[in-house]
């Protein structure tokens, strides 16, 4: 079985070049040898070959948005051969299930070690306490950050607490036009945070936007936060400028506030950039090369200018994972990146109404 070339196994904080990522990883996924049952098999069906052609990050636009593919194949099948039986499996997780069935990734050690690594230093960066204990208020099970939250609580804090949180229910509810039920969901869903809160010395709390507001109409639950808690990260729901604002200024000027912005199709998430201001959009940088956006016209697949509102698409390119051009549910305006990376920064994300012929609810995350 061919050697893994070593650029698929660098450290987090070593930046790889992102062509030879690219080169590397496609080379992995493709090889008879090495690449995984689903790769091998769609390569057939492809208009181009990926080891001889794809040379580039640019070159991943070729790829088709697969995606949807996975919410029926085999999971077996997503893990490259290259493993050779022994890939250490930390979840197979699943999408929101927002368009319809929801789809499939699985996740390797050696990528979700790489990503909390990643993750840690952007949290160090914003200054978060190290060794706190946590509150997550995300959803668990299927979905990655709830193992993402595991993983920030046990690596950089000292341990998790959680409220569960069950998206898919949520939005089951809207989309019935049980908006009461959906209300009293949230508010039972805050009752539990409260009583952590309440009983338990909580140093650094995740948390949607979406709850974040309902816990913000608390008078109570806002003094405990002040109390106790040093940092807030927010994701899942978008938070506007205005709401950014008001939290870090006013209502939470003691805590950090930072933002968390991906998908569990990429099996990653962007950061808010380090400096903002207070009253400005917040811009996510992604863990590149391994997670990069493009912001695009959706009619023409090409870039729209920088300044200017597009939709989203998501790659990830790693030792663990081949998925290119996932065009998501998001719109975004397009952001120079950080000097070094590839791909876009993304601000002000917004959902859109309809994706896949399908409406779109973002309930409470």
């Amino acid at each position: 079985m061919p050697t893994p070339n070593p650029i698929l196994d660098l450290p987090a904080h070593v930046q790889p070049d992102p062509d030879e990522l690219v080169q590397a990883a496609v080379e992995w996924h493709f090889h008879p040898e090495t690449g995984s049952p689903y790769w091998l098999r769609r390569a057939k069906d492809l208009d181009f070959d990926p080891r001889t052609d794809v040379k580039s990050h640019d070159d991943l636009r070729l790829f088709p948005n697969v995606v949807n593919e996975l919410r029926h194949v085999p999971v077996t099948d997503l893990i490259p051969r290259g493993y050779g039986g022994k890939a250490d499996i930390v979840g197979v997780f699943e999408s929101g299930g927002t368009t319809g069935a929801p789809k499939r990734v699985v996740c390797t050690r050696d990528w979700l070690d790489r990503l909390t690594d990643w993750c840690n230093a952007k949290l160090d960066a914003h200054g978060f306490p190290r060794d706190a204990q946590w509150l997550g208020v995300t959803p668990t099970g299927p979905h990655i950050v709830g193992r993402l939250f595991e993983q920030s609580a046990r690596t950089h804090g000292r341990f998790g607490m959680t409220v569960d949180l069950d998206p898919r229910w949520v939005k089951k509810l809207i989309a019935a036009g049980r908006h009461e039920e959906a209300r009293a969901y949230a508010d039972h869903v805050v009752d539990q945070l409260a009583d952590v809160l309440r009983t338990q010395d909580v140093g650094v709390m995740a948390i949607t936007p979406a709850l974040l507001e309902r816990v913000v109409e608390r008078d109570e639950l806002v003094e405990l936060i002040n109390e106790k808690v040093r940092a807030i990260r927010w994701g899942g729901t978008q938070l506007d400028a205005a709401s950014r604002h008001l939290y870090r200024t006013e209502v939470f000027p003691d805590s950090v506030l930072y933002g968390h912005y991906g998908s569990t199709m990429v099996l990653g998430v962007a950061g808010e950039r380090l400096g903002l201001a207070d009253d400005a959009e917040c811009v996510f940088d992604s863990f590149s090369p391994y997670n990069t956006f493009s912001v695009v016209d959706p009619k023409t697949g090409h870039s729209v200018r920088l300044g200017e509102r597009g939709q989203v698409v998501m790659h990830h390119v790693s030792k663990s994972l081949l998925l290119p051009n996932n065009l998501e549910r998001d719109t975004a305006i397009r952001v120079e990146p950080p000097e070094g990376a590839v791909g876009d920064a993304v601000a002000d994300i917004k959902p859109v109404e309809v994706f896949e012929d399908d409406v779109v609810i973002e309930g409470v995350y």
